[in-house]
């Protein structure tokens, strides 16, 4: 079996994470991939008319009864997200008055923006959180040390959804990171769908490897047939980058994505939130309605190159084994190689 500081961390069995996946709902995928050994991570849900406080509330209460397994959660700090400090306060009052919630949901992922203010909150008053961000590059690596997180997460410009506007892939990053905090557990993402990938990030110095796209397209996940669908025949050229609402985005090709422009620059993307109408921001909001009601052709398709490696569904159970039992097979015939 592989060890490493994140499976020792949380008591897994596998080295393996489900990416957040907001703003849709991946409730019954975090139970799979928790019960199957994994740390399954519930996303930041806010679609439209979705109460986002209420839903993580229900989502947690949800895990912790069908399943009594480690999991976490995710909550987006950006500008644009005016629930992400009331999320950030409310997750550490349910986890103190439930025994249940507090000795399960161990780990607290937060991701576009800054994580300081979480950090500060749940250092105090809920300090079993285990608190990670995301990192897409090495000077925002060093923020989140020096913030007080327990751990990174460093992803990729492979990935699907929101990028970061440095574009640096994960094959760097990953080194970079692992060179330069050699004490601070890691998670690798963004570009990770097979047991080679995931022996490739082990041997790398990740301690877990988190996958989102190869995730979406599992029996147990709740996204819509035809999202998954249009995942299996895809390459992996068939993806682009356009502007979201948070920054860049990965998109598989659709009309939408084609029609909707190129990356504008972090300049030109703050100008923009500066002056965005209620009106456009539910425009924006209601592309992600769309694909998670399987309109694959007007909505945003959010999956990483990754959709390359992908060609049929999977249940969660035999994807993590079977992707670390493979693993461990390339680790082992790696060192074998080592005369």
């Amino acid at each position: 079996m592989i060890k490493t500081k994140i499976t020792e961390m949380f008591g897994l069995k596998y080295p393996i994470l489900s990416a957040p996946m907001g703003p849709f709902y991946t409730t019954e995928l975090a139970v799979a991939v928790s019960e199957a050994g994994g740390l399954g991570v519930l996303s930041h849900t806010n679609l439209r008319g979705v109460d986002s406080i209420k839903t993580l509330k229900e989502s947690m209460e949800y895990v912790i009864e069908h399943t009594d397994k480690p999991f976490g959660f995710n909550i987006r700090t950006a500008r644009m997200q005016p629930d992400a400090m009331p999320l950030v306060r409310n997750v550490a009052k349910w986890i103190n008055k439930n025994p249940k919630l507090r000795e399960q949901c161990v780990y607290g992922l937060t991701s576009a923006g800054s994580p300081r203010k979480a950090s500060e909150t749940w250092k105090k008053k809920a300090p079993t959180i285990k608190h990670f961000h995301v990192a897409p590059a090495m000077f925002l690596a060093q923020k989140v040390v020096d913030s007080g997180c327990d751990g990174l997460v460093v992803t990729g410009f492979e990935g699907g959804g929101h990028q970061s506007y440095e574009q640096i892939t994960t094959l760097v990053l990953l080194q970079e990171a692992v060179n330069k905090f050699s004490d601070v557990p890691i998670v690798a993402c963004g570009g990770f769908a097979t047991p080679e990938g995931i022996a490739m990030g082990i041997a790398g110095g990740a301690d877990a490897i988190a996958m989102g796209t190869r995730f979406i397209a599992t029996k147990e996940s709740e996204f819509h047939e035809n999202y998954k669908s249009v995942i299996y025949p895809a390459s992996s050229r068939d993806t682009l980058m356009t502007t979201g609402a948070f920054g860049p985005i990965r998109l598989l090709k659709n009309k939408y994505a084609i029609e909707h422009g190129t990356i504008l620059s972090k300049e030109e993307k703050v100008s923009q939130e500066a002056g965005f109408t209620v009106e456009e921001l539910e425009e924006e909001m209601e592309r992600y309605e769309l694909i998670y009601r399987g309109d694959v052709e007007n909505g945003a398709i959010l999956a990483g190159q990754t959709v390359g490696l992908v060609d049929k569904p999977l249940e969660v159970d035999d994807l993590i084994s079977g992707f670390t039992k493979k693993a461990e097979e390339l680790l082992k015939k790696s060192v074998s190689k080592i005369n």
